[in-house]
């Protein structure tokens, strides 16, 4: 680490739960994020703020005037611009010393080896559920951990997955789980999920404290209210096979 390195991430390093030792992990962690939106968003920030070195991004969609109002990471000269651009484009000019990995592509059965292969840990920040249960089974395929998000609304919800070790997806919304219609959202809701989910990161890459594993944080914006509910693994799901 340099010396504008300790200078920057002063203020994690002074934390006990961090140090040096951790501050160095985070520079060497390897996390990609499926989803540049507002999930993305917020996940992003936090992650290049910590001081993640590697980030992957993947996600096949453009910058539209309507994602603005919660996708504060994309700006109004960004329109029409592929997001994995624009969310590298503001990495490397908040942080140079991240290294920016973007796929363009809707990631799918056939190409999640070639784009997963290389990195820890997946952040769920996808906004379609066949997606999210797309990665909650390529989790469970490549034993890799999973940090699951939602929002609806001014509601949210976090997970996070271990293969093997803890309940999934799967075992908490039926498998035959249809796409929703759309609905609306709010920064808020989307910039306190994806907080939650960075801080998950942060856990898991330094192995430190309690991540949400047999557990979802369920957050209710209106009420001000944020209550966990336990998991138990399915029998007959795969991820406890």
């Amino acid at each position: 680490m340099n010396k504008n390195q300790k200078e920057r991430y002063s203020r994690n390093i002074v934390l006990e739960e961090i140090g040096i030792g951790g501050q160095e992990k985070l520079l060497a962690s390897k996390v990609l994020i499926c989803g540049a939106g507002g999930l993305g968003s917020s996940v992003i920030l936090n992650l290049a703020a910590l001081g993640v070195g590697n980030i992957g991004i993947v996600d096949n969609d453009i910058v539209e005037l309507s994602n603005l109002n919660r996708q504060y990471i994309h700006k109004t000269l960004n329109l029409g611009e592929d997001k994995v651009k624009s969310a590298r484009d503001w990495v490397f000019n908040y942080n140079k010393d991240i290294n920016v990995e973007i796929f363009k592509t809707r990631l799918d059965d056939k190409n999640y080896n070639d784009i997963t292969k290389g990195y820890d840990l997946i952040v769920d920040c996808f906004d379609s559920f066949v997606s999210k249960f797309l990665l909650n089974d390529i989790a469970l395929e490549t034993g890799k951990a999973l940090i699951h998000g939602g929002v609806s609304e001014f509601r949210g919800q976090v997970m996070t997955i271990l293969p093997k070790k803890s309940a999934c997806l799967r075992c908490v919304f039926p498998q035959d789980e249809a796409e929703y219609p759309l609905k609306g959202v709010v920064s808020p809701t989307v910039s306190t999920i994806g907080s939650i989910q960075a801080m998950e990161a942060l856990k898991i890459i330094l192995n430190i404290r309690n991540p949400l594993t047999n557990r979802m944080l369920v957050y209710d914006g209106l009420r001000m209210s944020f209550k966990t509910l336990s998991i138990e693994r399915a029998k007959h799901c795969k991820c406890a096979i």
